[in-house]
């Protein structure tokens, strides 16, 4: 689980936002439009999934540790937690 019912339509309607945006850059290169303006829309791309994966983490590692130390298994140590992290980075 990665949060409440309002972090998880946060997460959900940016990654759509990402998803629409994506495409558009897709739309873009196909009718051969200015490199300026893909690259600015590309940008926003990468913005808006960097913004859902830190919301993800901010909203859901505490979750994460709690939810696999109560399944038996073994909770996130720091070195774990730190790749989770850099790996948005």
């Amino acid at each position: 689980m990665i949060g409440d019912d309002e972090a998880i339509s946060t997460i959900l309607n940016r990654l759509r936002r990402a998803h629409g945006q994506l495409a558009g850059v897709i739309s873009m290169i196909e009718q051969g439009r200015d490199c300026k303006d893909v690259v600015t829309q590309l940008a926003a791309v990468s913005r808006a999934l960097d913004r859902a994966g830190f919301k993800i983490v901010a909203t859901g590692l505490r979750e994460c540790m709690v939810e696999e130390d109560s399944a038996g298994g073994e909770s996130l140590d720091i070195e774990q937690l730190e790749k989770l992290f850099l790996a948005l980075a």
